[in-house]
């Protein structure tokens, strides 16, 4: 069995098919403070999609991933929030971003479209939003 009730481990594979899903404890563990700490700040349900998580060597340079990308051992994962009110709607990545923040991520990465979320070992924040 996964270790979360709110994720399943399908989530986080590498979009390749490969099979590789191997997620560490700390990010999962961290993911779900997240979710719980976003729906009591608004007071709604809160689901978390993870739209990159694991990415096998291969999958990752076809991405433009870096490197040394935290994706290739299952420590990263780049996400999506939605709350219920009658419909889903995204809550802002930069608002996700914040509340991470005060939880402590190691690694935070702004973007327009998500927010990036790691367990390395040491902190690291930055910014890759853009303007329209």
């Amino acid at each position: 069995m996964f270790p979360s009730e709110a994720f399943k481990r399908d989530e986080f594979a590498c979009r390749c098919g490969c099979g590789f899903n191997t997620v560490d404890a700390e990010l999962l563990d961290f993911l779900d403070s997240l979710r719980e700490t976003l729906r009591s700040a608004l007071q709604r349900s809160v689901r978390i999609k993870v739209t990159s998580g694991c990415r096998c060597k291969k999958y990752n340079k076809s991405v433009n991933g870096a490197p040394k990308s935290l994706h290739t051992t299952g420590r990263a994962a780049d996400i999506q929030c939605d709350r219920f009110e009658g419909t889903w709607g995204r809550i802002a990545p930069d608002y996700v971003a914040e509340i991470a923040d005060t939880l402590k991520a190691k690694g935070l990465g702004r973007y327009n479209t998500f927010t990036h979320i790691d367990s390395r070992d040491a902190n690291a924040r930055w910014d890759n939003r853009t303007e329209d």
